[in-house]
């Protein structure tokens, strides 16, 4: 059995998480973790699950996995926790900066810990990802488009700018568009990632999806993924569990694991 803690178990996707551990017959939920929360205990199908207010009640090596979907303010110092406590962690919480995401890969380099940090649970939008980097080899001016709930509270995703990173590797940077043109409503042509513009939607109705669209002369191709329900990233969240430790330090992307 894989002993799992799930930190920001309140949430949307915190939810999910804690009803597809209770379901699988090879996980154990041994805690869960929100400082805001007022319960002492979890009572889930007759079971009683320890409910954690504070990074230092946790005990060192309590879980085997730390499911972390709580907030971009809190994750990093979630994680250092984890790490320090020998847990591999799980994050599906975007929001760390790269300079956080190389301290934390630091700390578990020293602590022979590995982990996951995964932008996308779904399949599909790791597929858009692998997708857009082989087309970017011979489409090299790109744009993204991601489209979600109206309370994400970062802009743009952590899928979006995963994207934008790998279509980066495999093409040399360069400015898009008119190189004289002018934003009459500042903020028009998006965010930018070494020269590609990134634009985030917020509308309510909207779950998780992604288009990448690439341009050349006379041409033109679209990649899109939709998750309409958050059920659907529940496959990725299990796979990532079962082979979180054969990775090797803190990767980042589910492909790592694919």
């Amino acid at each position: 059995m894989i002993k799992i803690l799930v930190a920001g178990y309140k949430g949307k996707m915190g939810q999910q998480t804690v009803s597809m551990v209770l379901k699988h017959e090879n996980f154990e939920l041994v805690g869960v973790y929100d400082p805001h929360s007022l319960e002492d205990s979890l009572v889930k199908e007759e079971l009683k699950i320890p409910v954690y207010h504070d990074l230092t009640t946790i005990p060192a090596k309590y879980a085997d996995v730390w499911v972390d979907f709580t907030s971009p303010r809190s994750v990093y110092e979630n994680v250092k926790a984890a790490l320090q406590k020998e847990i591999h962690p799980l994050i599906g919480t975007t929001g760390l900066s790269d300079a956080q995401i190389t301290d934390l890969q630091s700390i578990a380099h020293k602590k022979d810990i590995s982990g996951l940090i995964v932008p996308n649970f779904g399949i599909s939008a790791v597929l858009l990802m692998q997708f857009a980097q082989q087309a970017a080899k011979y489409f090299p001016d790109a744009e993204i488009i991601e489209m979600h709930h109206d309370q994400k509270q970062d802009a743009p995703s952590g899928t979006a700018i995963n994207t934008a990173k790998k279509i980066s590797e495999v093409r040399r940077s360069h400015k898009q568009g008119n190189p004289n043109e002018k934003e009459t409503i500042s903020g028009s042509r998006g965010g930018e990632y070494d020269g590609i513009r990134l634009h985030a939607v917020r509308l309510p109705g909207y779950v998780a999806h992604e288009q990448v669209l690439f341009g050349a002369p006379g041409e033109a191709l679209t990649i899109r993924q939709d998750s309409f329900d958050r059920a659907s990233f529940m496959t990725g969240v299990a796979l990532a569990i079962e082979k979180i430790n054969q990775v090797s330090g803190l990767k980042v992307g589910l492909e790592n694991i694919l």
